[in-house]
């Protein structure tokens, strides 16, 4: 679906995969790279879109960041674990891409405001909410809906600091 969006936009898409998923991506017209490191080092805007595995946690690593150009966005709103830990801010600093935009954290909550990538000027960060389903919508306010009624209730679920609750 995001290639899709991309080749509306005008972006040449290049896709890089496991198998079947490559042999799918080459069914439905999109070109694919010679190699991981083509993928890397071609890529303009790399959106990552895997399942977390055992077999991709950690796929994409410093050295594959490292290939990317200094103009260049890495997009995950996939999974976190995708990338090798510290292996994204370390290449941010870097400059290898340019910049990034992700919505996983290697530590989810995110609640540490210290964490780099919120304070590095080359990333955007949202809450993890920057695509889901129609599906995922309303599970999601499902359950909005019946931790406010707990609430309403007295008898509040999820708290994430129930120590507050005592004062």
């Amino acid at each position: 679906m995001v290639a899709g969006y991309g080749k509306a936009f005008g972006m040449r898409v290049l896709v890089w995969a496991r198998e079947p998923a490559m042999a799918q991506a080459r069914a439905d017209g999109y070109a694919s790279a010679d190699s991981k490191t083509a993928f890397f080092e071609q890529c303009d805007v790399l959106s990552l879109h895997m399942r977390l595995v055992a077999a991709t946690r950690g796929i994409v690593t410093a050295g594959d960041l490292a290939r990317m150009k200094p103009s260049a966005i890495l997009v995950n709103t996939s999974r976190a674990p995708l990338i090798k830990p510290d292996a994204l801010v370390n290449a941010l600093r870097a400059g290898r891409p340019g910049m990034a935009a992700v919505d996983v954290y290697e530590k989810e909550p995110l609640r540490d405001t210290d964490d780099p990538l919120l304070t590095l000027s080359n990333v955007v960060c949202t809450p993890h909410i920057g695509y889901v389903t129609r599906d995922e919508y309303e599970l999601q306010f499902t359950d909005i809906f019946d931790q406010i009624t707990a609430y309403a209730a007295g008898a509040p679920t999820n708290v994430v600091n129930p120590d507050v609750r005592a004062r």
